[in-house]
């Protein structure tokens, strides 16, 4: 076994990913109902590397093994759904198998999206990953694209990049904002902080109303036009380090 590989137990690795209890994992062993490399492992108690590799290696009822904890994907949130188990209505945990919603660790999502906001969402069960992307010492970039109610006036691009706009209520001023404008209702915004219902105060505090926002991009990592709304997509590494890549 290679220095620094974790493993764990086939039945606590096969109830982390929400195949079911111990007792059901050790049936579902001795049933022959997992494989790995092509053979069938009985033994539930039998300790299994955790390699990248594992999902194209092990099998369940002939099925692929589920991703193995450390899984981040990027969602296309629909309108309507919440991100907050606090909310009334359908929640974004709702588009993703049945199975994956009993994971431990769970899937959380990185950061939300408010009900009315559609866009690219990033979920992990990787706490690390998480508070990774969301520190303010990373300076994440977003990427919104919003619809206006009225005509912009034209300075607003300004107003937003001198970093001194102060949003109703706050006592700090929000750092630079990036705006590409792409016609007289709409325009791109690139932030890097998160505050509550930041694009849509921003543009209430210079007299226009939101009444689209989409978000396509995060860092590196633009939502691809092929995943559609209600979709998912597992991430590579290789996804993942665009997040952090500079824009």
């Amino acid at each position: 076994m290679s220095k620094g590989v974790t493993t764990l137990r086939l039945d606590r690795l096969l109830a982390n990913l929400g195949y079911g209890s111990r007792r059901e994992i050790q049936q579902l062993a001795r049933a022959g109902a997992v494989t790995l490399d092509g053979v069938e492992i009985e033994d539930a108690d039998q300790r299994i590397a955790i390699t990248p590799d594992l999902s194209e290696r092990m099998r369940v009822d002939d099925e692929p093994l589920d991703p193995p904890p450390g899984l981040a994907l990027m969602l296309h949130k629909p309108l309507g759904v919440t991100c907050s188990h606090k909310e009334a209505g359908p929640l974004v945990y709702g588009l993703l198998p049945e199975r994956w919603r009993r994971r431990d660790p769970a899937i959380s999502t990185i950061g939300r999206l408010d009900k009315e906001t559609s866009g690219l969402l990033l979920l992990t069960d990787d706490g690390a990953l998480l508070h990774k992307v969301i520190s303010p010492r990373h300076h994440v970039a977003k990427r919104y694209r919003v619809t206006l109610d009225r005509p912009l006036r034209g300075d607003e691009a300004g107003i937003f990049a001198a970093g001194t706009l102060m949003l109703e209520g706050e006592d700090k001023p929000l750092l630079p904002v990036q705006m590409e404008t792409l016609s007289p209702t709409s325009a791109y915004v690139t932030l890097t902080e998160g505050r509550y219902h930041q694009v849509r105060r921003m543009f209430a505090a210079v007299g226009n109303h939101v009444t689209a926002l989409h978000r396509d991009r995060i860092g590196g990592l633009t939502l691809p036009d092929d995943l559609q709304a209600g979709e998912y997509r597992i991430l590579s590494d290789k996804d993942v380090a665009l997040v952090f890549a500079p824009t």
